[in-house]
């Protein structure tokens, strides 16, 4: 499976290679979309090969508005592709941004509260610890690492979802899955962990790796993994 964030695309815009395309071995995945009404702008998707069960958004306009949240019902678990807002310079979209947090913390607990297990995935646009970022000295102002960012990102860990990466790797440094097009950041790796795969604490045991994929090019995000038994 396959969760793509700021798609900027609707799927009438793609050929048939985007929409459906093949693995390896000939087998088509089918893909599902979120997209914003402002054209060029954020969206989401879904790739898998397995058809769910049903397919929603985040059901709230002003989110939906702007594709942020495709969710997949499979029968063990619940995928969430979620594209978080960014906060932008000043702090300018903060307040929406953790309107969108808020509730997607709410749905979250609403899967968990129905017996249901969910991989959140996606760019949350923040990076929560210092270590999650090249440099948090200078960055503490800037939007992706406010201290409301951070917080609700303590929060969140909180309430009984596992940030896998951070599971399996603890303590390690150095680990970035975005940087600046600027000074060549990447090439030096003066990076930020943004992109996540947070699971209930209960689906955990399932998950037997997790792998930030810096080595792919293509996009100043690079690839988050997981893999799951």
């Amino acid at each position: 499976m396959l969760c793509l964030q700021e798609t900027k695309a609707r799927p009438e815009q793609l050929s048939k290679e985007l929409i459906e395309p093949v693995d390896n071995g000939g087998r088509p995945y089918r893909s599902y979309w979120a997209s914003a009404k402002k054209p060029g702008y954020a969206g989401v998707a879904i790739y898998s090969k397995e058809e769910p069960l049903e397919i929603k958004t985040l059901g709230l306009a002003e989110f939906d508005d702007e594709g942020r949240v495709l969710q997949a019902d499979y029968k063990n678990f619940s995928l969430i592709s979620a594209y978080f807002p960014n906060s932008q310079d000043a702090g300018a979209r903060l307040d929406y941004k953790l309107a969108f947090c808020a509730a997607i913390l709410e749905r979250c607990n609403r899967l968990r509260a129905s017996g249901r297990h969910l991989i959140l995935c996606g760019d949350y646009n923040i990076a929560h610890k210092p270590i999650d970022l090249a440099r948090p000295k200078e960055n503490e102002g800037n939007a992706g690492y406010l201290p409301e960012e951070r917080a609700w990102m303590d929060v969140f860990t909180g309430a009984g979802y596992a940030d896998t990466f951070r599971r399996f790797h603890p303590g390690e440094a150095g680990h970035y899955s975005w940087w600046s097009y600027r000074a060549n950041a990447r090439i030096r790796n003066i990076g930020w962990r943004l992109d996540y795969h947070c699971v209930d604490e209960a689906f955990l045991p399932r998950i037997k790796a997790s792998i930030i994929k810096s080595g792919v090019g293509g996009s100043d995000h690079c690839p988050v993994e997981i893999q799951i038994e």
